[in-house]
């Protein structure tokens, strides 16, 4: 059965490369993937993605937090980069009220399911790193 859809095709080449390349990609998820980034230390993001970098420029948190506020507006589908971002930005001195209105803003514009959806995974982690 073949398609004349280059998309459904290319789709199909890509899978069976996978499959090819390691057989347990078949079957991958990235459902948990994020816990195998450690969160960076606070002084090392605020070096490198903070006041350290760009001294008149915004801090890590901050650049955190619109980051997240972004994800939110995509539809909340990156799960793993919302839980990454989430976990970095209270290791940069977000709150949890900051993390939630960050969410809550961002559902103006992704909308309210976007928004639930966000504030899902980011209590999931915040439960997680209070257990910590």
């Amino acid at each position: 059965m073949s398609s004349d859809n280059p998309f459904e095709a290319m789709m199909k080449a890509g899978q069976d490369w996978a499959k090819a390349l390691n057989p347990a990609l078949e079957s991958f998820t990235p459902k948990g993937f994020e816990a195998l980034f450690p969160t960076m230390p606070r002084d090392l993001m605020e070096a490198t993605m903070g006041k350290g970098f760009n001294p008149d420029g915004l801090d890590s948190k901050t650049r955190l937090l619109l980051t997240l506020q972004g994800l939110t507006i995509m539809g909340a589908q990156a799960e793993a980069q919302i839980r990454l971002t989430v976990r970095h930005a209270l290791e940069a001195g977000a709150t949890q009220q900051e993390v939630a209105e960050t969410i809550a803003l961002a559902g103006m514009f992704g909308g309210v399911p976007a928004m639930t959806k966000a504030m899902e995974i980011a209590s999931d982690v915040m439960e997680k790193d209070g257990d910590t």
